[in-house]
């Protein structure tokens, strides 16, 4: 089968470099677009229930710079990306919120045909495939290509 888009997830570790190469092969053999995205997760879920407890604005103003602060790193570690793969500024996205579902409807906005995202798979249900990339399996419209990334000991 050959794809004429493929959205390449990633979460800005050092095993992203392996994604990133599978998905480079997979485009170029193809000719194929490439997007990428890394979704950041909301502060509030990091530090949840803070906000629920009715703490002060400045501790909400701070989430909210922690959370922009995210953003920006991420959308400068995908530009240096961007380059290395061959992903137009304007198919490079950041998103804030549940990963599996921001790549879901970010494929379905882009009309993807192939969703490439990388395999941790460290423990329990994780073996087999991890929980971001098994959620994304589950509800994509699109072929997924999980990329068993060897970690580092």
């Amino acid at each position: 089968m050959s794809y004429k888009k493929v959205l390449v997830a990633v979460d800005l570790t050092e095993e992203s470099d392996q994604v990133l190469a599978k998905a480079k092969h997979v485009a170029e053999q193809d000719g194929a677009q490439v997007s990428l995205v890394h979704v950041v997760k909301p502060i509030e879920h990091v530090y949840g229930g803070f906000g629920a407890v009715g703490l002060a604005g400045d501790f909400s103003a701070q989430m909210a710079t922690l959370e922009q602060q995210a953003v920006s790193h991420a959308q400068e570690q995908l530009a240096k990306m961007g380059k290395d793969i061959g992903a137009a500024s304007d198919k490079q996205f950041v998103q804030v919120g549940s990963a599996s579902r921001e790549i879901h409807r970010l494929a379905e906005e882009e009309d993807i045909d192939l969703i490439v995202i990388g395999n941790h798979g460290r423990h329990g249900l994780g073996r087999l495939l991890g929980s971001t990339a098994n959620g994304v399996l589950h509800g994509a419209g699109c072929d997924v290509l999980t990329v068993r990334v060897a970690l580092e000991d």
